[in-house]
């Protein structure tokens, strides 16, 4: 299991991802709807194929983490990313936005060549 500690800063590392305080504010509260405990459990960030532009983005919570998972910790959040999404994802950033047309996760993946509208989708 690779283990990673990334600080929580306003600029994507270069190798590794970066929560917002503004996320995992929403992820904490949720995991504490659903009964996850942080020591155990935490957020799993993926990428599958499919969607209008080939690949989506996967986002749920998990008991606890895979073997080969790369884990990020921040503060009490840990996020569990697997190694084939992980080509995907490293470098970006996950926020949260609230407007008032809509509200929810938004991924900024420089990774990403182009995206959909919907933004949960991306080719790369």
């Amino acid at each position: 299991m690779t283990t990673a500690t990334e600080e929580t800063t306003k600029t994507a590392p270069a190798k590794g991802i970066l929560v917002t305080e503004k996320a995992i504010a929403k992820v904490r509260t949720a995991m504490a709807k659903e009964g996850i405990s942080p020591e155990q459990g935490g957020l799993r960030l993926g990428v599958q194929g499919g969607g209008c532009s080939g690949l989506s983005y996967n986002i749920r919570f998990d008991t606890q983490p895979r073997e080969r998972d790369r884990i990020f910790q921040f503060s009490d959040v840990r996020v569990f990313v697997d190694p084939k999404s992980f080509i995907y994802l490293h470098g970006m950033t996950l926020d949260y936005q609230e407007t008032l047309m809509q509200q929810g996760f938004v991924f900024v993946n420089p990774q990403a060549s182009k995206s959909c509208g919907c933004g949960t989708s991306f080719s790369a």
